[in-house]
């Protein structure tokens, strides 16, 4: 049975992470970030015996020493990921995300972890020069987070060239599904729609996104931790499409079967030239090393996540009259 670090993993895809991986018989430390309410994020209230959630900070390098000790593989999800909130601050995405890494990537070396997967993310692309977008593709840092991540990327990556750890970076396009933060739009569609509001408040639907269900997202961190020589490739995980954040819409409508219309928020708008208006990801590699193939198209994939905030106990945990950064 193979020990594995799960960081992140009070988050969205962490603790989907977590439960695919304890599925597939894996022995899971899951660090959630520590608070004073011993609160587990999406794992609070979760058991499994083969489960072991621990509590702290990426921050803090003697404490990543401490939890990567005796580790199998580690993923690497620990992140601040808002976009909005790395506008007013950035600092605190630059000791998360760049710092966090780099402690996880030291302390795994030290340690001898037999794999690190590293998450990045599809934002270090920024706005497609070409499609559909391959591992290759310049990397433009147009907010600061995604310049944070390209820093953390390539701080991983130092790792395997200078100390040869073990690392691999995974980098999911747009993910979706159940346990997604109020402050993405497809939850911010849903919950509007749920509540009953006519007039949803939206930003620019023009931008397209090769969205991925959460479940497909875990498979192919799931694919990339068995597979062989892969150690210092960069490796994207997507479906291949992409879709408008309009069409999104209408499909979302349609499922819940609802007549509201869309008006523009004014804060949800980025700035100008930090938008990034077309992502569409090139999954060859992923394929060609792993033999990845997603499982869920766009409509499956949100009539599950629709189902899922339908529930009653699921959408009171979320504020859809609040505009969540």
């Amino acid at each position: 049975m193979k020990k594995v670090l799960v960081t992140g993993a009070d988050g969205f895809i962490g603790s989907h992470l977590v439960e695919t991986l304890l599925a597939n018989g894996y022995q899971v430390r899951a660090l959630c970030l520590y608070n004073s309410f011993n609160f587990w994020g999406w794992l609070d209230g979760f058991e499994h015996p083969n489960l072991e959630i621990v509590t702290g900070d990426i921050r803090d390098y003697h404490y990543c020493l401490q939890i990567t000790t005796g580790m199998d593989i580690v993923f690497h999800l620990g992140a601040l990921i808002a976009i909005p909130y790395s506008y007013h601050s950035p600092e605190s995405y630059i000791d998360t995300n760049i710092k966090g890494t780099s402690n996880i990537c030291l302390a795994s070396h030290h340690n001898k972890v037999g794999r690190v997967i590293h998450t990045s993310t599809s934002e270090v692309y920024g706005t497609a020069k070409y499609v559909p977008i391959d591992e290759k593709h310049p990397l433009q840092p147009q907010s600061p987070y995604s310049a944070s991540k390209i820093g953390a990327d390539a701080m991983a990556m130092s790792y395997f060239n200078a100390f040869n750890l073990p690392l691999v970076i995974a980098r999911p396009f747009n993910t979706y599904g159940p346990r997604q933060s109020a402050r993405a739009i497809i939850p911010t569609i849903i919950t509007q729609l749920a509540n009953g509001i006519k007039e949803i408040k939206l930003g620019d639907l023009r931008p397209t996104r090769d969205l991925n269900f959460v479940l497909d997202t875990c498979a192919g961190f799931l694919a990339i931790a068995n597979a062989e020589k892969v150690e210092g490739e960069v490796i994207n995980i997507g479906s291949n499409y992409e879709i408008t954040m309009l069409e999104v819409f209408e499909t979302i409508k349609d499922i819940m079967q609802s007549d509201a219309v869309i008006v523009e928020d004014s804060q949800r708008i980025r700035p100008e030239k930090s938008e990034v208006f077309r992502l569409w990801c090139d999954n060859t590699k992923i394929n060609q090393l792993t033999g990845f193939v997603p499982q869920y198209n766009i409509k499956t994939g949100l009539i599950e996540t629709v189902k899922w905030f339908m529930d009653p106990e699921n959408l009171k945990k979320y504020k859809a009259n609040i505009y969540n950064v």
